[in-house]
C-alpha cells in the first residue's frame, strides 16, 4: 500500500464523516440524501478494501476506494494544507488501481473535485440530473492501460514485421 494510505477503521471515517469540507457535506446531502454522519461512516466501511489518507504530519485529510470500479472520495479540510501533495498520492494510488474501467458522478458545483479529476486524467461524459433533489450532476471515467503490456505487445509486432524491401538499387546485394 502506498506510504499515506491506510485501511479504513471506524475511528477514520468518522473522523472524516465529521469534518467534510462544504463541497462534500454538500454533495452528500442534496446528491445522495444523507445528513447523518453515522449514515456515511457505515457506507465507508461496507467495502474492506477502501482506505484513508494522511496528510504528512499524520492527520486524516480524506478517505475513499474503488468497488467494481466505482470510484469514490470524501475529503476534509487538511486536504488544503498539501494540495501538490495530496493531487501526487490520489494519482498514485489511482494508477495503482488494478481495474481497467473507473467511474462515477461528482456535484457539477464541486470545482476542487473537479479539477483533482481532470489532473486525474478522468474524462467527462456527459452532465445528468441526480438525487433527490436532481441537482446537476456530471459523469465522469478513466480507462487505466497497463504500459507494460502495451510496450510488450508492442515488441512482439516489431520483431515479427519483415524487414522492409530496398527502395534503390544500391540497396540491392548480390550474394553468389
Amino acid at each position: 500500500m502506498l506510504k499515506r494510505f491506510h485501511p479504513l477503521t471506524p475511528e477514520a471515517a468518522i473522523t472524516v464523516a465529521s469534518d467534510l469540507t462544504y463541497d462534500d457535506q454538500r454533495e452528500v446531502h442534496d446528491g445522495h440524501g444523507i445528513d447523518n454522519v453515522m449514515d456515511i461512516v457505515v457506507r465507508a466501511l461496507d467495502n474492506p478494501d477502501n482506505v484513508y489518507l494522511e496528510t504528512p504530519q499524520g492527520r486524516i485529510a480524506a478517505m475513499g476506494g474503488v468497488t467494481d470500479g466505482r470510484i469514490w472520495m470524501l475529503s476534509t479540510p487538511f486536504c488544503t494544507d498539501y494540495p501538490l501533495t495530496f493531487a501526487r498520492d490520489i494519482k498514485r494510488y489511482v494508477d495503482s488501481r488494478p481495474g481497467k474501467l473507473l467511474w462515477n458522478i461528482v456535484d457539477k458545483r464541486n470545482t476542487t473535485h473537479i479539477k483533482l479529476l481532470r489532473y486525474l486524467g478522468f474524462k467527462f461524459l456527459r452532465e445528468i440530473p441526480y438525487g433527490p433533489y436532481f441537482i446537476p450532476f456530471l459523469e465522469f471515467c478513466k480507462i487505466q492501460c497497463v504500459s507494460q503490456e502495451i510496450t510488450t505487445q508492442k515488441e512482439a509486432t516489431t520483431r515479427m514485421m519483415p524487414k522492409p524491401m530496398p527502395t534503390s538499387a544500391s540497396q540491392w546485394t548480390c550474394s553468389k
